[in-house]
């Protein structure tokens, strides 16, 4: 089974105390959401290049293997994964 451009949910908490991936949450539809907060202000993109840098950082991936497809002005946003390998990883880890 390929996970090529798996897309996930994201709750951002913009302007936290500091950045960090909080953990798989459900989110109102009873869909698996990956919480994180980051320290970035929600102005001028700054919050989701802050978001991408932390996935990246933390996942051992490039920022250009992460792409914010829905929501950029939202809390809410979706997250495209546009690395195979990596898209397989994520998945294993919100089943």
């Amino acid at each position: 089974m390929s996970h090529k451009d798996l897309i996930i949910a994201l709750h951002v908490i913009p302007k936290a105390s500091k950045n960090e991936v909080v953990g798989w949450v459900d989110d109102a539809n009873g869909q698996k959401a990956l919480k994180l907060k980051v320290t970035a202000v929600p102005e001028d993109g700054k919050a989701n290049k802050a978001v991408l840098a932390l996935l990246a950082k933390t996942w051992g991936c490039a920022a250009r293997d992460l792409e914010i497809t829905g929501g950029a002005a939202s809390r809410h946003k979706r997250l495209k994964i546009l690395d195979d390998s990596l898209s397989a990883r994520i998945a294993a880890l919100m089943s």
